[in-house]
């Protein structure tokens, strides 16, 4: 069954712009913890890197999203959970953290590198003609 002419059109963007982040330009903001720095992406996701380790648990605190993802791209990080978990993320490992769930990060290895994204965000696909000048 062929795909409508309505799905194969392409809809009015959203406004948004295509975000590239370059290594070799970084562009380091503020974040939550003075321990990590902070390299922005361009959407709502960065990597955090720690070059001494945590001097502190964070303390208990919940993140306003509708979840935040994080793959633990070096090192390792320690996590409470308010069901009373204690849970090791290490690399290689990913982790979902729902929004509002209250968490505590208690310690980290000296070197860490974290990628985290948060949502609210959806990504759909649906096929569209291709732009003019372009082909299929």
């Amino acid at each position: 069954m062929a795909p409508d002419s309505a799905a194969l059109s392409a809809p009015r963007t959203s406004g948004q712009k295509v975000a590239h982040a370059r290594i070799a330009e970084p562009r380091l903001v503020k974040g939550r913890r003075d321990f990590f720095s902070y390299r922005d992406l361009g959407v709502r996701a960065q990597v955090m890197k720690s070059s001494k380790g945590m001097s502190e648990p964070t303390g208990w605190h919940y993140h306003e999203c509708d979840g935040q993802f994080v793959y633990i791209l070096k090192g390792w990080v320690d996590l409470q959970f308010e069901d009373g978990r204690t849970v090791r993320v290490e690399e290689g490992d990913s982790l979902f953290i729902p929004g509002y769930l209250r968490h505590n990060e208690i310690a980290t290895s000296e070197e860490m590198e974290i990628l985290e994204v948060s949502t609210p965000g959806t990504m759909g696909t649906r096929p569209c003609d291709p732009p003019d000048g372009f082909k299929g």
